[in-house]
C-alpha cells in the first residue's frame, strides 16, 4: 500500500484531553484529524495500533470499515494505573486513498484505585494556620535517590491550595492547583513528570499551603469560612522508578516539617501579603536545617475522592504591559492594562528591606479613581515588603486572582519603569478554537469581549464573575453561555468535570443548587428554572457540539433526575408556578435592587423550560436506546406545551406576558402549536422591538434566544436592529463606553460614567454575550447540522448594514471556516470543509446543495 502523499493522520487525541499523562479513563476514547487536499475525501476505514512503554507493538485493529474518527472506542487491553501506552491512526477512504501512519500519541493512567495511594494527608499544626486566609504553611521533607532512574511521577493534591517544589524547582505550572471542585465528593489530584528534578543522592521535596476555597472565605454577604475543613493538608506521592524495576515511593506523611514563610496573609478575595525578608533561604533544597521545623500531623481523609482531571489546569496564559500610566485625583499611581482580565500583577522593584509596595485592583474608574464599591467585600489589595537584596526583587502573588484593568501602585520605590509591572492573565489552559471578525468594528469588539469574559470566568469552573466576593459556578449563566463557550474554546473537558460536581451536589440536595459547588449563604438549596434546568441543556450542548454520547449517557441520571423533580412539582396541571424563582434575571427594566423584578412571568419562564428540558431528556433517551424513557419524556413535553399554550398563549398567538423574552421563549422552544401562532408570536416580538426603539429589554433568559427567535420568524432585519443597536440598553452600548468584557448589567457603567448604583455590578460577566453564538451561526453562517460538525450547516444571513463577516472553527474534525461579503448588490460566500465532512449549504437567492471537504465559492444577488 502506498500512501497518498497529500493525506496525513494529525497526533490523535485522548478523550477530551490537551494533557495525557495522568488520566483517569481506563478505556480513552481516540480521536483525529485528517488532513488533505483530496476534493470530497471521505473516510472509508481506519486502522488503529497500539504499543508500550519501550514501542514495542501490543495490539492492531486491522482495517475497520466505518467512517467514525471521534472519540473512536479504545481497542486494547484497559489501562492499568501508571501504564503508558502509544497510539497511532492510519485512514482509508472512500476514493482508494490511504495515509501513512500517524504519530505515536502517548497516553498514562494515573492511580485509578484508591488502595494505590500510600498517600496520608499532612496537615500542618493548627498553631501555624491562624484564622482563615491566613499565612501560608511550608511543609517539607528529604530523601535519597540513588542512580539509574527511569522514571519520576509525583501525584499530588491538596485540601487547600499547593505550589510544589524539588530541589528548589517549581513542579510544574499550575495556578491555584488543584482548583475548586466539590471537595465532600470529589477531589482532584495531578500527575506530573518529575524525572529532570530528581538527581542522584540528596533530594528534597517541599510545598507550601494556603487556605484557598477549602478553608478560606467563599460567597457574597460575609461569605463562609470552613467550608470544606479547618485544616489545610497536603497529599503527595512520589516515585521513582529505577531501571531494575523498583520503585522509591516518599508520601506525606508525619516525617514531613511545616513552618511559615513569607506569605504572611493569602485570600483569593482579599489578596495576598507577602514579606520576602520571612522567606526560609533554600527551604525546598537537600541540606535545609529544618531543626526549628514542627511535624507535620497526619489527618484522615478518603483516597476514594481522588479523581483525575477531565480537563487543563489553570495557567498564566498571557502577560500585558500598561497601555498607560495614570495620575489619580489624590495624585495616586494608576496603571491601565487596557483589557479587563482574570489574573495578578508581577513587579520588578529595587528598594530597601522592610519597604512595602501596595497593589490595588478594580475594573474601571470613577471619577479618575479605581471604582471599589462594585467588589464589595473584596479588597483585591496585594502587598509586598521588600528583603532589600542588592539587585531587582520579582514577586507575583501565589494564591490569589483579581478581576481588573486598573491598578493602583502605592508607596514604589523610585521611578516606575515601563517593564516595572506585569499583569499575568490566568485562566483555564483550554485550546482557542473559534473566531469571529466582521465589518462593524464595534460588532467585532463584542465578541472579543465575549471570548475575555470566557477566559475571566473561566478559572478552573465556570463563574459569574473574576473580582467581588463570589465568583460562584452559577448554573444559570453557564446554561445560557454554554454554547457560545463550545464554539470559543474547546471546554469539553471543564465542564465535563462540572457537571460531575453538579451532579454529586445534585443528589446530596435533592435538586441542582444555583451554583456549582455549593456553599450556603443567602439563598436556600432549592430548585429554580433556567438555573437548574444546566442540568440537562448543558450536557445537550455538549454533545451537539462535540459530539459526545459518552457525556450524555453519563449525565443521563442527573438528567432525568432533574426533569422529575419539576414535573412532582408543577403536578397534574403540568404549570411550574409554586416556588423561588430568578425569572428573567436582570431585565433591564428591573430596579438595580430588585434583578428578579421582570416584565415576563415568572411561572411563564419555568413552565417553558420545563417543556424544553422534557422534550431534551427525551431526545437524549432515544439516542441512548431507552425507548421506554423516549416515549413517556416525549408525553410530558407534549403535555406541558399543551398546558403552557392553554395558560399563557392566546387563541390568536399573543402571550400573556407581553414581553420580548416571553416571545423568544415561545417560538425557540416550540411552544406554540399552530403556524398562525407562530406567525403572529413572530410579528408580535418584532412589534415589541420597534416599540423600544430597538433596544434589549431582555434578562439572562431571553437575551440569548431574542435574536434567533426573531431570524426564525422571518423578522431578520429587526434582530439587526436589535443586535446593531448603540442605545442603552443594547449590547453594543458597552463597547462605545469603552468595554473589553461582557458586563453584567446593561448599564453596569452609566453614560455619565459613574457605576450603576445596584449591589451586583460587574464588569466581566459572559452571560449576555450568550449572543454570541448567533454571530457564529446566523450572522457569519457557520453551524452544526448533526453533533459533534460531523456535517456543517453554511447559512449566512447578512442583515444590517454589515458588508462582510467570518468565522472559523477547530472543529473535531478539522478547521471549518465561512466568509461573506457583499458588493454591489452580490453576495460572495467562500467555505471550508474539513476532510471527512460533508456540509449544508443554504444561501438567500440559491437552491440549497450539499458539498464535500476542501473550500468553495459560492455568488448570488442579494
Amino acid at each position: 500500500m502506498t500512501p497518498a502523499p497529500d493525506l496525513r493522520v494529525e497526533l490523535p487525541r485522548f478523550e477530551h484531553h490537551r494533557e495525557p499523562i495522568g488520566i483517569g479513563e481506563r478505556t480513552p476514547r481516540l480521536s483525529w484529524t485528517t488532513v488533505t487536499d483530496l476534493p470530497d475525501w471521505l473516510q472509508r476505514a481506519y486502522e488503529i495500533e497500539l504499543c508500550d512503554a519501550d514501542g514495542a507493538i501490543t495490539y492492531a485493529t486491522g482495517i475497520v470499515d466505518t467512517g467514525s474518527s471521534v472519540l473512536v472506542p479504545w481497542p486494547g487491553v484497559p489501562l492499568e494505573s501508571r501504564r503508558r501506552r502509544g497510539a497511532r491512526v492510519r485512514v482509508h477512504g472512500r476514493d482508494g486513498s490511504s495515509s501513512d501512519w500517524s504519530p505515536w500519541a502517548w497516553v498514562e493512567a494515573g492511580l485509578l484505585e484508591p488502595g494505590e495511594w500510600r498517600a496520608g494527608a499532612a496537615a500542618p499544626p493548627l498553631e501555624l494556620l491562624g484564622a482563615p486566609d491566613g499565612p501560608a504553611v511550608h511543609l517539607r521533607r528529604e530523601f535519597a535517590v540513588r542512580a539509574s532512574i527511569a522514571r519520576a511521577r509525583l501525584y499530588v493534591t491538596a485540601h487547600g491550595l499547593y505550589e510544589v517544589e524539588i530541589n528548589g524547582s517549581v513542579v510544574g505550572d499550575d495556578v491555584l492547583a488543584p482548583g475548586w471542585t466539590s471537595y465532600g465528593h470529589r477531589l482532584r489530584y495531578r500527575t506530573h513528570d518529575v524525572t529532570a528534578l530528581l538527581r542522584e543522592g540528596d533530594n528534597a521535596i517541599g510545598a507550601t499551603l494556603a487556605d484557598g476555597w477549602f478553608r478560606g472565605r467563599v460567597g457574597f454577604e460575609g461569605g463562609r469560612t470552613g467550608v470544606y475543613g479547618d485544616r489545610t493538608a497536603l497529599v503527595a506521592q512520589l516515585e521513582v522508578t529505577y531501571d531494575d524495576g523498583t520503585v522509591l515511593r516518599v508520601v506525606t506523611d508525619e516525617r514531613w516539617r511545616c513552618a511559615r514563610g513569607a506569605v504572611t496573609a493569602a485570600s483569593l478575595y482579599d489578596g495576598e501579603r507577602f514579606d520576602a525578608r520571612l522567606t526560609p533561604a533554600g527551604w525546598s533544597r537537600p541540606g535545609f536545617d529544618d531543626a526549628g521545623w514542627i511535624p507535620a500531623d497526619v489527618v484522615a481523609f478518603d483516597p476514594a475522592l481522588l479523581v483525575a482531571p477531565a480537563g487543563p489546569a489553570v495557567r498564566r496564559v498571557e502577560t500585558l504591559g500598561p497601555v498607560a500610566v495614570l495620575t489619580g485625583p489624590a495624585g495616586e499611581t494608576i496603571l491601565d492594562f487596557g483589557q479587563n482580565i482574570s489574573g495578578r500583577l508581577r513587579i520588578r522593584v529595587h528598594g530597601p528591606a522592610g519597604h512595602t509596595v501596595t497593589l490595588r485592583h478594580a475594573e474601571v474608574l470613577e471619577n479618575g479613581a479605581l471604582a471599589l464599591r462594585p467588589l464589595r467585600g473584596a479588597a483585591a489589595r496585594d502587598a509586598y515588603t521588600l528583603r532589600g537584596a542588592a539587585g531587582v526583587e520579582e514577586w507575583e502573588p501565589t494564591f490569589t486572582v483579581h478581576g481588573f484593568r486598573y491598578a493602583q501602585v502605592d508607596d514604589w520605590p523610585g521611578d516606575l519603569g515601563p517593564d516595572s509591572v506585569r499583569a499575568v492573565v490566568c485562566h483555564t489552559d483550554m485550546r482557542r478554537t473559534g473566531r469571529f471578525t466582521c465589518s462593524d468594528a464595534e460588532l467585532t469588539r463584542l465578541h472579543e469581549n465575549a471570548v475575555w469574559s470566557m477566559r475571566g470566568n473561566f478559572v478552573d469552573l465556570p463563574t459569574d464573575c473574576p473580582q467581588r466576593d463570589e465568583r460562584l459556578g452559577w448554573t444559570g449563566d453557564i446554561q445560557v453561555f454554554a454554547p457560545t463557550a463550545s464554539f470559543l474554546y474547546d471546554c469539553a473537558g471543564p465542564l465535563t468535570s462540572w457537571l460531575e460536581d453538579l451532579a454529586a451536589e445534585q443528589e446530596e440536595y435533592g435538586t441542582v443548587p444555583h451554583y456549582v459547588p455549593w456553599v450556603p449563604l443567602v439563598f436556600p438549596v432549592g430548585p429554580a428554572a433556567a438555573w437548574g434546568d444546566a442540568a440537562v441543556i448543558v450536557p445537550w450542548t455538549l454533545y451537539q457540539r462535540f459530539g459526545d454520547l459518552g457525556l450524555l449517557a453519563a449525565r443521563y441520571p442527573s438528567m432525568t433526575a432533574w426533569v422529575d423533580q419539576v414535573a412532582g412539582l408543577a403536578g397534574e396541571r403540568h404549570l411550574w408556578d409554586t416556588g423561588f424563582q430568578f425569572g428573567d434575571w436582570l431585565d433591564p427594566a428591573a430596579p438595580p435592587d430588585r434583578p428578579a423584578k421582570a416584565r415576563t412571568d415568572s411561572a411563564l419562564v419555568a413552565t417553558a423550560y420545563h417543556a424544553w428540558s422534557a422534550h431534551l431528556v427525551a431526545e437524549t433517551a432515544a439516542l441512548l436506546g431507552r425507548d421506554e424513557d423516549a416515549v413517556r419524556y416525549a408525553a410530558l413535553a407534549a403535555a406541558v406545551r399543551e398546558a403552557f399554550r392553554d395558560e399563557y398563549v392566546t387563541p390568536a398567538g399573543r402571550l400573556t406576558s407581553d414581553s420580548q423574552t416571553a416571545y423568544a421563549l415561545a417560538l425557540s422552544m416550540d411552544l406554540l402549536a399552530k403556524p398562525e401562532q407562530r406567525d403572529r408570536a413572530g410579528r408580535r416580538l418584532a412589534e415589541l422591538a420597534a416599540f423600544d426603539d430597538f433596544r434589549i429589554a431582555t434578562g439572562f433568559v431571553g437575551t440569548p434566544l431574542v435574536c434567533d427567535a426573531l431570524a426564525d420568524a422571518g423578522q431578520l432585519e429587526t434582530a439587526y436592529r436589535l443586535l446593531l443597536q448603540r442605545d442603552c440598553p443594547s449590547w453594543l452600548y458597552p463597547v462605545t463606553m469603552g468595554a473589553t468584557t461582557i458586563w453584567e448589567r446593561w448599564d453596569s457603567l452609566l453614560p455619565d460614567r459613574t457605576v450603576n448604583p445596584g449591589d451586583m455590578t460587574s464588569f466581566n460577566h459572559y452571560a449576555l454575550g450568550a449572543v454570541a453564538d448567533f454571530l457564529h451561526r446566523v450572522v457569519a453562517g457557520l453551524a452544526p447540522a448533526e453533533p459533534g460538525y460531523r456535517r456543517l450547516r453554511i447559512a449566512p444571513r447578512p442583515g444590517g448594514d454589515l458588508t462582510s463577516a467570518a468565522a472559523e472553527l477547530d472543529t473535531p474534525y478539522g478547521r471549518a471556516a465561512v466568509s461573506w461579503r457583499l458588493d454591489d448588490g452580490v453576495l460572495t460566500v467562500t467555505a471550508t470543509v474539513p476532510a471527512n465532512v460533508v456540509a449544508e449549504v443554504d444561501l438567500p437567492g440559491l437552491a440549497p446543495v450539499e458539498v464535500g471537504s476542501g473550500t468553495h465559492t459560492f455568488a448570488t444577488a442579494r
